[in-house]
């Protein structure tokens, strides 16, 4: 029986969208505090629930945070903890309804953890100088946290461990308020502990999640990462992104872009905007403090309009750059009679999806949720020049890969589909240095096969193998 392969240059110009994962959607840890304070989200003057309102606007993920003994909440409005495990449950049981994906957002503290603040919790201050028990503490809690979601069929897809880690986290209040503290080997090993937590936990209930470390302003995460790799914090898959033109001016939507890139290229990492956020007015709907104040030349003034364009630029930007997906922060977090500790209302309601009747905006930054952003005209797909070279090994079931585009830093995989585009298997692909690599099927290949080469979304080159 002969075997040949021919490289056919329609399949290798393709984008392979079908195929690639990628997230849209929004951090939605008010909601369940909107609702309680009477809020009424709506569709056209109708009321409707918040979830099913972005699981209908095309979003396919769902951001929570989790705090771990959020008590500055029972003097707070009513007394209602939110944030905490069981508000968390109720919110994961609302995105799952809904067919949403999670992604869990482990603060490690009992206050919101930013850049300028990482806290420890209250219950592990007595060991904070003691990094080995202070890092059990941390497995202990994110490990027993998994495992009952599980137990109650809400396990997150994603985890991420620390929200915003710019500098050291589970610091005490006073070294936090020192300035900036970042001891890498403490931190390293704190990390690890949280990341094999999840581990620890994707292995006991054989469920598949991702892992991911988040920190703000893109600048930010080349030196960053490199801290964490020298470090020894390898075992994540996800680098997350802040990025806000607010805070994070004047790095455009383009170097963003480029930076992802460079994230991909140097640690292999798929890269996803944790947070974003754009305003649509300038105005107030209540006495809380605007957090956000500031429109990017381009896109201004601030308008409904605007926050769609440059919330489907940046997305797809992020898509082109080989990106994962781009979640809104809190995009519900609209005006209440409700207080936070700083003020009555919401310090976001002039970046939310919603207008100050809590209507959902027409032509605003939601349409950003649903956008087709395989039809870009920009794409980031390998040059022809750099195409792959195909060769199967029936003897050995292999299928061998030479081209420049391959290096040994990159993930790769093979996508086998039959001849209607319809995917069969994927398999991973062992590069044996700088332009070489190899595939291994588990079967001999039958009949007409597609064979195409992907790299985090972008097609590399293809083929079809004929009997």
């Amino acid at each position: 029986m002969r075997f040949f392969l021919l490289l056919l240059m329609t399949v290798s110009c393709l984008q392979i969208h079908a195929q690639r994962k990628f997230y849209t959607g929004a951090d939605l840890s008010y909601v369940n505090e909107m609702d309680d304070c009477g809020v009424a989200y709506k569709v056209n003057g109708e009321v409707r629930d918040a979830y099913e309102i972005f699981k209908e606007q095309g979003a396919n993920m769902v951001r929570l945070r989790l705090w771990h003994t959020p008590a500055w909440h029972d003097t707070l409005n009513t007394g209602k903890r939110y944030g905490d495990l069981a508000d968390v449950k109720k919110s994961i049981r609302r995105a799952k309804d809904q067919g949403l994906r999670v992604l869990l957002d482990f603060h490690l503290s009992d206050f919101w953890a930013d850049p300028e603040r990482q806290i420890v919790p209250a219950a592990w201050e007595a060991v904070v100088d003691d990094t080995e028990i202070l890092g059990d503490s941390v497995y202990n809690y994110v490990n027993a946290t998994l495992l009952e979601l599980n137990s109650l069929d809400l396990m997150p897809e994603m985890v991420q461990v620390g929200n915003e880690t710019n500098k050291g986290i589970l610091q005490t209040e006073a070294a936090d308020a020192s300035g900036f503290i970042l001891d890498w080997p403490r931190n390293a090993s704190l990390f690890n502990k949280g990341i094999k937590a999840v581990r620890d936990a994707a292995r006991e209930t054989e469920k598949d999640i991702q892992v991911a470390i988040h920190v703000a302003g893109p600048e930010n995460a080349s030196w960053l990462m490199a801290g964490f790799k020298k470090h020894g914090v390898t075992d994540f898959d996800v680098v997350g992104l802040s990025y806000y033109w607010a805070w994070h001016q004047p790095t455009t939507t383009a170097r963003t872009g480029q930076i992802i890139t460079e994230l991909k290229d140097s640690y292999g990492k798929e890269v996803m905007i944790f947070e974003t956020g754009y305003i649509w007015t300038l105005e107030s709907n209540d006495t809380a403090d605007n957090i956000i104040g500031s429109v990017q030349t381009g896109y201004s003034p601030a308008s409904p309009a605007n926050q769609r364009r440059w919330l489907i630029d940046l997305t797809q930007e992020v898509y082109d750059r080989g990106g994962l997906g781009v979640l809104y922060w809190e995009p519900a977090w609209v005006s209440s009679p409700c207080f936070t500790p700083w003020g009555q209302g919401s310090h976001q309601e002039h970046a939310s999806f919603f207008d100050f009747d809590s209507n959902l905006l027409e032509g605003g930054g939601a349409d950003f949720l649903a956008h087709n952003y395989s039809g870009s005209t920009s794409t980031s797909s390998v040059q022809r020049a750099d195409r792959l070279k195909f060769t199967y090994q029936p003897a050995a079931r292999e299928i061998w890969l030479v081209g420049n585009v391959l290096t040994p830093d990159m993930r790769v995989e093979l996508v086998i589909m039959d001849t209607l585009g319809r995917t069969l298997r994927s398999i991973p692909v062992t590069l044996d240095g700088v332009g070489r690599g190899r595939a291994k099927l588990d079967q001999h290949l039958t009949g007409a096969t597609v064979i195409l080469a992907v790299s985090n979304g972008v097609n590399l080159g293809g083929g079809v193998v004929v009997l």
